[in-house]
């Protein structure tokens, strides 16, 4: 049995990686969108159960490793920007305030099912103009949610975190790297 991601962020292979994973990528196109009438924690889980279960169909005999990270604010999901103007948005609303990153987590295998979510709290600066379009230029933030990066050159925007900093970046490990070993052994 091995170890399959879901998904294609480089972010969270470095921190399989870094744990001392084994595992191989597989990500099939899966429909991501988010159901209006679900909560920002069990849309969470089960885009990434969409996503595990795309893949889980070709691997039912490894463990197939999903995630879904959300940035949650004012009942409001922020996911990637579409645009400069969006990602200006997103920072512009973030600006002074607190707002919650969720993770929806799904680990399938053979008489396995385990779908949590987890959740940390990110505090922004109060943010001038010209320090989001400083960050704009850096083109770093066009393909996260939320439109920052933690663990980049996004660190200079934020004031404080709570919780798991992997949750933030993009995978929750210290929450499921127990059950991922006891799996794979």
């Amino acid at each position: 049995m091995k170890l399959i991601l879901a998904s294609k962020s480089p972010r969270r292979k470095e921190i399989l990686e870094r744990f001392g994973f084994d595992f191989e990528i597989c990500v099939k196109d899966t429909d991501e969108s988010t159901n209006p009438s679900l909560n920002v924690y069990k849309n969470a889980m089960l885009v990434a159960r969409k996503k595990g279960n795309a893949v889980f169909a070709e691997h039912p005999s490894d463990v197939v490793l999903s995630t879904d990270t959300m940035v949650y604010m004012d009942n409001i999901i922020y996911g990637k920007p579409k645009s400069r103007s969006d990602a200006y948005n997103m920072l512009r609303a973030f600006s002074g305030r607190t707002h919650e990153v969720v993770s929806g987590v799904s680990i399938l295998a053979p008489n396995y099912d385990m779908m949590t979510y987890v959740v940390s709290y990110v505090k922004f600066k109060e943010l001038t103009d010209d320090m989001i379009n400083e960050y704009l230029d850096t083109n770093e933030p066009y393909d996260k949610a939320g439109s920052y990066a933690i663990q980049g050159i996004g660190k200079a925007l934020i004031e404080k975190y709570s919780g798991s900093l992997n949750n933030i970046i993009g995978l929750p490990i210290e929450e499921i790297e127990a059950t991922l070993k006891e799996l794979l052994k």
